[in-house]
């Protein structure tokens, strides 16, 4: 069975993604659009912006940057990463962004993967970008220290600033980009974004204009029922730029928008809290872990947040009951998203302004439609009975990035095997958890993101990650729990346990352990790092296992 959505049809332009953005016929902007949160003189409007793509794009025509190369950027969260996303992009070449937080080897792999044709590094990443270029056989010419002020430090050390790419204003003005017309920008790759790598190297995804033309104008829809908003838009930048979450609404839908967008270099929980008082912010996009510390940290009672109207939540699981705390407390409409990088970035959504009180994703943007296929493979066709989710529509990805195999295994006639295991409702979506994190104890299964729900109940967990552990060949559920700084030393293990016990079936309880870590291994996106979780658990079964014989 398909489902499809309950939006109207929506009439999506097939152009390059400059054409949707930047309109001949409407006058740029010269209102700031992008603003430094730590310095607000910091500003860029979409008038600024444009000059900034053209004399970009003619810079790398200039540097013989031929069409469909990748333009790599490593750096933290700074307005300059907009300009260099819709230039390479608009150009008919390709942006990719690299986590800052990624070592010289994972660097190395995705500059290898995508043979970036040049890098933009941050001064501050200097070091591991050169050395990661230097695994990967990138000419040396081909590296620019990136950011918004000329740096003497990399120019003593032969590298030259992004900024000597760039064309004059005079030179720059009359380019213009490809308008893609048809089937074209639906042909051509604008991005470049790596899947989170959570179950394995990560794959380059690619993303074509008319990918981020429709999620764009789909999440607008969602967003605003396609009215103008009756208050001016102040929004909250701090995931990160190189993820597709932050580059469709800080990006894109900002520019369309024209909302104001206020950009944290990095994320500080008490920055973050600082400048929603500050800046008078309304919307804000999240990830679950936020939410978490918003609830539970202190800091919290200690600024003012009124101000925020209008919260959505994304790319992790969040408990409905959570959920709930959060709007009881703070009295915000805090929705929920599912997306991936294969999505471009959102696939199902809750409209804003809509009540949500039982931790539903929400809807089917417009244009979207979705199977859910059961373990034996036939497609479900009945509401409230689990499956693997597909999807298919605009904001599908065309293809990994030369995987031809990945692709295969991914993407058939259209429809995206998304690996996440959902139900739906009466039209709303539940995500129940990923497909290969699913535990099974005795044949039966138990999803990590549940017993994760039922753990930060718990007054004096702060965080929790669940995962299996094979002992004897049996698998059980075993949490990694951060506690709380007043309660760590006070609580034990099997506090933990018995909590969870009385919340759970048999099959569910924690019969693998607690473990007590300082931070759950999680991605700036807020995904949980499964693999790492795996390794510990590999770890500790060998610990377990060996007391045991030794017992015996």
């Amino acid at each position: 069975m398909t489902f499809t959505s309950p939006w109207p049809h929506l009439d999506i332009p097939k152009c390059n993604i400059l054409s949707y953005l930047f309109p001949q016929a409407v006058t740029p902007s010269d209102q700031p659009v992008w603003i430094n949160a730590s310095n607000p003189s910091d500003s860029l409007s979409p008038a600024q912006m444009l000059s900034w793509i053209k004399r970009f794009a003619v810079g790398l025509d200039r540097l013989g940057v031929a069409e469909r190369e990748v333009i790599l950027v490593l750096s933290p969260n700074q307005i300059p990463v907009s300009i260099v996303y819709l230039a390479a992009a608009g150009s008919k070449r390709c942006f990719t962004g690299v986590n800052p937080i990624y070592t010289v080897s994972e660097v190395a792999h995705q500059m290898k993967a995508i043979q970036a044709a040049v890098v933009l590094v941050h001064p501050a990443l200097l070091k591991t970008g050169m050395a990661a270029a230097k695994l990967a056989n990138v000419p040396a010419d081909r590296i620019f220290s990136f950011s918004n002020v000329e740096d003497r430090t990399a120019a003593s050390q032969g590298v030259r600033d992004w900024l000597s790419i760039l064309a004059s204003e005079g030179d720059a003005d009359s380019w213009q980009w490809d308008p893609l017309h048809g089937d074209e920008a639906a042909q051509t790759t604008a991005v470049v974004n790596f899947s989170s790598g959570t179950t394995g190297l990560p794959k380059g995804v690619c993303i074509t204009h008319y990918n981020l033309v429709a999620n764009s104008a789909q999440a607008i829809i969602n967003e605003s029922h396609g009215k103008q908003h009756q208050t001016e838009e102040k929004w909250l930048a701090f995931l990160p730029l190189y993820h597709a979450y932050s580059q469709l609404f800080t990006i894109n839908i900002a520019c369309k928008l024209q909302a104001k967008v206020y950009i944290m270099p990095k994320f500080v929980f008490e920055d973050f809290l600082r400048h929603i008082e500050k800046f008078k912010i309304t919307t804000i996009q999240l990830v679950p872990p936020i939410v978490v510390m918003m609830a539970k940290r202190p800091e919290t009672a200690r600024y003012n947040l009124r101000s925020v109207k209008s919260m959505v939540s994304g790319a992790a699981p969040l408990s409905s009951d959570l959920q709930n705390e959060f709007i009881n407390r703070f009295g915000v409409k805090l929705r929920q998203a599912f997306g991936m990088s294969e999505t471009t970035c959102a696939g199902i959504m809750t409209p804003r302004g809509a009540k949500n009180i039982v931790g539903s994703i929400g809807c089917l943007l417009p244009n979207t439609e979705a199977r859910l296929i059961g373990e034996d493979g036939e497609e479900i066709i009945k509401d409230n009975q689990p499956g693997e989710l597909c999807l298919r529509g605009p904001q599908i990805m065309s293809e990994y990035w030369r995987n031809k195999e990945a692709t295969r295994d991914s993407l058939h006639d259209g429809w995206l095997k998304t690996g996440d295991v959902a139900l739906v409702r009466e039209g709303r979506w539940w995500i129940v958890d990923r497909k290969k994190e699913l535990i099974k104890v005795n044949g039966l299964q138990v999803a990590p993101a549940e017993l994760e729900a039922v753990l930060l109940e718990h007054p004096d967990v702060t965080d929790a990650a669940v995962v299996g552990m094979m002992i004897h060949d049996e698998e059980s559920p075993r949490a990694y729990v951060v506690l709380s700084e007043r309660s760590k030393g006070k609580i034990k293990a099997a506090d933990i346990q018995d909590f969870v016990a009385g919340k759970v079936a048999k099959h569910k309880q924690l019969s693998g352990g607690v473990q007590f870590i300082d931070e759950v291994p999680k991605l700036a996106s807020g995904k949980i790092v499964r693999k790492v979780l795996k390794e510990w658990a590999k770890r500790d079964a060998k610990a377990i296992g060996s007391t045991v014989k030794a017992r015996l």
